[in-house]
């Protein structure tokens, strides 16, 4: 029987060779999800710069969130990671969710960045 660790090492390699494939120079939205945050970042390949981040650490996040494993704290991530991008003049982005099953914070998050203009 396979270790969650495997199941989520596979799905990270498969979910990063469809990004490889499917970008066409855009830059891509990468997530990451502990048991305390969620971090997003907006990482330019081509340059090996990151354009934009956010993550629930962030004061202008912070602010009245319980915490920042939440649901809430994932919302306020994709919208601030999603002005922060088209301050810094990106518009169009890969969605790469690394290993993650898109499904709650993961989700969440996407759906936020979209509302707040990216588009993927």
């Amino acid at each position: 029987m396979k270790s969650s660790k495997d199941l989520y090492d596979r799905r990270r390699k498969r979910t990063s060779g469809k990004v490889k494939r499917n970008n066409n120079g855009r830059p891509r939205l990468a997530v990451f999800r502990s048991g305390k945050h969620i971090y997003a970042q907006v990482i330019d390949d081509q340059n090996g710069s990151t354009v934009a981040a956010a993550s629930s650490m962030d004061k202008d996040v912070r602010g009245d969130l319980k915490t920042g494993a939440s649901v809430a704290a994932a919302i306020a991530v994709g919208k601030v990671v999603a002005e922060r991008a088209k301050k810094a003049g990106v518009d169009t982005v890969v969605f790469d969710r690394g290993g993650y099953l898109y499904h709650g914070r993961v989700k969440a998050l996407a759906e936020a960045a979209r509302e707040g203009g990216l588009l993927f």
